[in-house]
């Protein structure tokens, strides 16, 4: 084998290898922090009695709690900076991010309108799904002509682009007309959802499979998005099956949007600065970004929410709030290196 890939094949594994201890790291750190900390030394104890269904003792309980809204906020990092990759190859824009579709708003308006009427809990999480399918489903069906063919080399995705921002619009506009008409009983949870909030989020296993075939694809179309970010007029011409690719990017996009802001509401910034700081970091190599951006959003939300629920504890911020001011200056920074270069 040639030392050139050799050494890129060593560099990925190092970076993968590093980015997943980070990713364990941050789950110990959140079952050890908050109100009531809970030393490392008791971790391994409080895991064993957690593996065998007993959570008598405070630790344990304190783990079980800390651990499951943690897996939660992992999986919707991952999520979130996944779809964020797609969105930028999909788009051929680093400014592109999960939201820039209108996908979560039609969550938004879905469950702002089961809150809004009081709804059990998995009504919400349903109608915020359905509302994210709905506006995936309306977008493809206005800009398929886009999808289909290159779009990269007919001038980019500027039907696709258009057609959902005018449809986040509408559904924005639904958004502020609830909020205006809620009672003052309902309101605070709905701005809640709106920010982007853990702190009740069941762990379900539908998020977890829908990370991992969203991740499968990715991966399995890692090189044919190589070749379209170098080569995007001539891609058909190599080989590439672009109509395909693009199509899948769409919607394996859009379902992990949907998953993640059916799980935590609309968590901004993950999606965006986190693509691009693994970009910054190991090149734009989708091998090696793909996994690296996966890892490094979940890790990245457990920690950001590690810190919302104790940075003014037993007070807990929406998640939200600590991603949009982590996130806003970095990727200002990030946009000046950018400028720069």
């Amino acid at each position: 084998m040639h030392p050139f890939f050799r050494n890129m094949r060593h560099r990925a594994s190092v970076v993968i290898t590093a980015l997943s201890l980070l990713a364990l790291a941050s789950l110990v750190v959140a079952g050890m922090v908050g109100s009531v900390p809970v030393p490392l030394a008791e971790m391994p104890g409080a895991l064993m009695a957690l593996a065998k269904g007993n959570t008598s003792t405070l630790a344990a309980t304190l783990l079980d709690l800390r651990l499951s809204r943690a897996l939660v906020a992992f999986v919707t990092g991952g999520a979130l900076a996944l779809a964020g990759v797609m969105m930028q190859a999909l788009l051929r824009n680093p400014l592109a991010e999960p939201y820039v579709l209108g996908i979560s708003a039609g969550a938004s308006v879905g469950a702002l309108a089961a809150l809004l009427f009081m709804w059990a809990m998995w009504m919400v999480d349903l109608a915020a799904f359905a509302g994210a399918v709905a506006v995936s489903m309306l977008l493809y069906l206005l800009a398929r002509r886009d999808l289909r063919g290159n779009a990269a080399a007919e001038g980019g995705s500027s039907l696709l682009l258009l057609t959902g921002a005018i449809i986040s619009t509408s559904c924005i506009a639904l958004v502020t007309l609830m909020l205006s008409i809620a009672p003052e009983s309902r309101l605070r949870s709905m701005i809640f959802w709106m920010i982007g909030d853990i702190a009740g989020a069941p762990l379900r296993p539908l998020p977890w499979i829908v990370l991992a075939v969203g991740l499968a694809f990715a991966l399995r179309s890692a090189r044919s998005l190589n070749v379209l970010a170098l080569h995007a007029e001539a891609a058909a011409t190599l080989g590439i099956r672009v109509s395909a690719l693009r199509k899948g990017l769409f919607f394996c996009s859009g379902m992990l949007t949907a998953s993640a802001v059916t799980s935590a509401g609309s968590i901004g910034f993950v999606g965006l600065i986190v693509p691009h700081a693994c970009r910054f970091a190991c090149g734009p190599d989708h091998r090696l970004l793909i996994p690296a951006a996966t890892l490094a959003g979940g890790a990245f939300l457990v920690l950001a929410d590690t810190l919302a629920r104790t940075v003014l504890a037993p007070q807990q911020l929406p998640v939200g709030v600590i991603t949009a001011l982590i996130g806003a200056p970095v990727f200002l920074y990030q946009l000046h290196r950018l400028n720069r270069s």
